[in-house]
């Protein structure tokens, strides 16, 4: 049942904190992989399932109407995340005019309900626990720095730099291959304005940017 309102979203998630995923699993029949290996979205999927989630790698967010998106977050046994956090794809053709008041990007990332859960390998999956949601809407200062090196990161792409762009770019945002593999291939736009095939690129937060989300909530507690 996908939750009416955002406190009864918040509860429900915060219902979930200290079970471990076997035990999550369990209650909605979910098998639980030997690993992520070949499963890399069982855990969001997971999540997903019990908190009512129904908009899927749509751009809109995971509750739209409540506007709200989900992110689950695999941290360290000092609560750092381990890895950088998938936003969206990057639009590589029909982008002329798109401002970030228009990007999905920014519609994302308006308004986050966070889940850490234990990501460490020697941790095997099913014994994972869940931890406390955090509901989070970027300050202004925070936007600022998301706007910044989105329009650096469009720039590149709107005017056809396709091949410059590295994992370097961005202080708090970069842009990566994102496919099933890396033979997966997209539209994309060369400097002359042609059609090209090219890696799909998606919009990747920094871990760094999400260790201050993670440590300010904490600090608030």
């Amino acid at each position: 049942m996908t939750p009416k309102t955002e406190q009864e979203l918040l509860f429900r998630a915060k219902s979930l904190a200290g079970l471990t995923f076997s035990e999550l699993a369990k209650e909605l029949s979910i098998p639980v992989p030997e690993n992520l290996t070949r499963d890399k979205g069982w855990v969001g999927t997971l999540l997903e399932t019990a908190l009512g989630a129904n908009a899927g790698s749509k751009p809109e967010q995971d509750f739209q109407h409540l506007g709200i998106e989900l992110k689950t977050i695999p941290v360290n046994s000092q609560g750092k995340p381990l890895e950088t956090t998938f936003v969206c794809l990057a639009p590589l053709t029909q982008n002329s005019g798109v401002s970030w008041e228009s990007s999905h990007v920014k519609n994302k990332l308006k308004k986050v309900l966070w889940i850490p859960v234990e990501g460490e390998r020697h941790i095997p999956l099913a014994k994972r626990h869940i931890g406390y949601p955090i509901l989070w809407e970027p300050s202004l200062q925070q936007e600022q720095r998301l706007k910044r090196d989105w329009e650096e990161l469009m720039e590149y792409i709107t005017l056809g730099k396709l091949t410059l762009i590295n994992a370097k770019l961005g202080e708090v945002l970069q842009l990566r291959p994102k496919g099933a593999n890396s033979r997966s291939t997209t539209k994309g736009i060369d400097q002359y304005g042609q059609i090209i095939d090219t890696l799909p690129l998606g919009f990747y937060l920094r871990k760094e940017f999400t260790a201050d989300i993670l440590n300010n909530f904490l600090y608030e507690k």
